[in-house]
């Protein structure tokens, strides 16, 4: 018998356009704009998580110096700061490996704006291209090598100097979408 793959999720959020995250952490506030015209797939997926409070008291459970800071594992939620920071497994299991119990489709091949520059939002995924679900990273610094693999939603406009302070173990307090036109 062979190995039957769950359907991808399609998200019934409807993009405006004109949404912003806004992340309230441990270290301050990050607004991102979301590329609803690039990856729309994307945008509503992550707009659905945040409006359904799903981001709400995670950690950021990665940080690699000058490349990204990673967060959105759902297996965060029930761990101390200081255990994720330590990477140590969760009551949920191991930081990293959580999702929301679906998979969405890549967008980084029709993305014309999938460009992983300083503060850039992308979503974090496995192996299978069509494997993101809930994890995102920002990027700290041009990580162009991502380009061609993982799908850029958003950018940074606000609190950059917020992303360059997180550190693994911070807290994500809350993730809210505003409406705002440019």
């Amino acid at each position: 018998m062979g190995f039957i793959q769950d359907p991808l999720y399609n998200p019934a959020y409807e993009v405006r356009g004109d949404e912003v995250a806004v992340f309230d952490t441990s270290r301050g506030v990050i607004r991102a704009r979301l590329d609803g015209a690039g990856a729309p797939v994307h945008v509503a997926n992550f707009c659905e998580l945040a409006e359904s409070g799903f981001y709400d008291d995670l950690k950021f459970h990665r940080y690699v110096p000058g490349f990204v800071i990673q967060g959105g594992c759902p297996n965060t939620r029930d761990m101390s700061p200081e255990d994720v920071a330590a990477g140590r497994p969760g009551p949920s299991g191991r930081p990293g490996t959580g999702g929301p119990g679906y998979r969405i489709r890549e967008e980084y091949t029709v993305n014309p704006n999938n460009s992983h520059v300083d503060g850039a939002l992308a979503m974090a995924r496995s192996m299978d291209p069509n494997s993101a679900g809930s994890q995102f990273y920002f990027c700290l610094g041009p990580q162009h090598g991502l380009d061609s693999g993982y799908t850029v939603f958003g950018a940074t406009v606000e609190g950059m100097d917020v992303v360059r302070e997180l550190r693994q173990g911070d807290v994500i307090n809350s993730v809210r979408i505003e409406h705002v036109r440019a």
